[in-house]
Formats: structure tokens, sequence, C-alpha cells
């Protein structure tokens, strides 16, 4: 059993083997396929032995969980929640020092995020820090890529996210779907971040990280977020 600080009482358990399942790709980024041609660039045949994996998956009393370490010794957790009326990911940020994690994103019907921006997303792929489910790049570059939502794009991402797709998963032209994903973004799409006072923020209408909502995190959380995710 795995527990998280404040998220507590869901049957958490790592399952670092679920990265090396091709099938649980296409389920893991089903939400940032934003039109039927994505949905056939990313399932192609795969459609129904993908669905008949994350059903069983969901069908499982554990929830699976997977983490990556950051800077100064936070852990990113994701955790792949399998209620059955309400199934989704949650991106939570947690530091043994806290005495709860930070949720920074949700990806599901009720989406919320995005939880970080392009240097965050290649800076938490790149670290190597050992400790989590995997040091593997491609691996957690999309793991995390459904919380990913900032319209400056680097010259570099399509083909990340080729080299990405075409290690990990079976796709039949990973090139093509790179290009849509990254046109399409995240699950929530793209938002546009600033800079405050050495703090990351950005301007999404449902993003914790914007400090003009009600419920956004605190500064000092938001602080917080940005030094875990210091390149």
């Amino acid at each position: 059993m795995t527990e998280i600080p404040g998220y507590e009482g869901r049957p958490l358990v790592h399952r670092p083997e679920l990265l090396e399942e091709p099938l649980f790709w296409l389920g893991h980024l089903y939400a940032c396929a934003h039109d039927e041609d994505a949905e056939e660039l990313l399932f192609g045949a795969d459609y129904e032995a993908a669905e008949k994996f994350h059903r069983e998956l969901l069908e499982r009393t554990m929830w699976p969980v997977f983490t990556i370490p950051l800077a100064a010794g936070n852990l990113l957790h994701v955790v792949c929640r399998a209620w059955k009326d309400d199934p989704g990911v949650d991106y939570l940020l947690h530091h043994p020092s806290e005495e709860r994690a930070l949720l920074l994103a949700k990806v599901d019907g009720h989406f919320m995020g995005p939880a970080l921006s392009w240097p965050e997303l290649f800076s938490a792929a790149d670290n190597g820090l050992p400790g989590g489910s995997t040091v593997d790049s491609h691996r957690r570059l999309l793991l995390l890529w459904p919380a990913l939502g900032d319209d400056s794009i680097p010259d570099s991402a399509t083909h990340r996210l080729t080299a990405a797709l075409s290690a990990v998963t079976a796709v039949e032209a990973p090139e093509e779907l790179a290009v849509a994903l990254v046109e399409g973004q995240g699950a929530g799409g793209a938002s546009r971040w600033t800079s405050q006072d050495g703090v990351r923020v950005d301007d999404g209408a449902y993003s914790y990280r914007n400090p003009s909502h009600g419920f956004a995190l605190t500064p000092e959380e938001l602080a917080r977020v940005s030094a875990a995710f210091m390149s």
C-alpha cells in the first residue's frame, strides 16, 4: 500500500510495470486526442484491446500510482483514479516535510489544470533522479503529457514526442500523432505562462496555478511548485 498525505482513503499501489505496456499509454493519452483524426492515429486497430485493458484496470481494487522525483526532494505523484463512475488521473506534488500533497491537475470529465509548462515538462522528464517509477525520459514525458498546457511551443516539441511515442507505444504513425498531440497539447489545451517574482503562473481558466482564481494554490504553494520544477 502507498500513501499520499492529503489523499488518504484511496487504495494506492505502485505499478511501474504498467509503463512497459503499450496498451496502457493509449488510454492514458486518450484525453489528449481532441478530434476523431487524433483518436484514429492513437488507437488504430488497437481500440478494442485498449478498451478491454483499461476496463480491467478500473475493476481492480488498488489504484495505480506512479512517482517522479523532482528538485529539492519533491515528489510528483500520478494517480490513476479508478472510481467506476468517476475515473481519471490526478497529479499531486508532495514534499516529505509537508503535511499534505498539492493537487495540481485532474484529468477527467471535469478537467482542472494545466499543471505544468513546456520547460517544466522537459525538466521533470529529463532530470534522471532515481527513486521513482522510472528514470526513462520517454515514459516520464508521456506520463506527464495530459497535464501539459503551454502555448509557447518549443522547436523540439514534436521531435521529443515522436521519439517517446516510437519508444514506448505501438502506434503506426508516431510522427503524425505527435503533430496532432502537440497542436492539441494536454487534456485541457494550451494556456499562457508568465513569471511573477520568480514564480511561474498561468492564465488557464481551470488552473490551480492561476492566482486570479479563488480555488488557486496559495502564493506560498505556488512558489513551492515552481521551485520543485526548476531545471
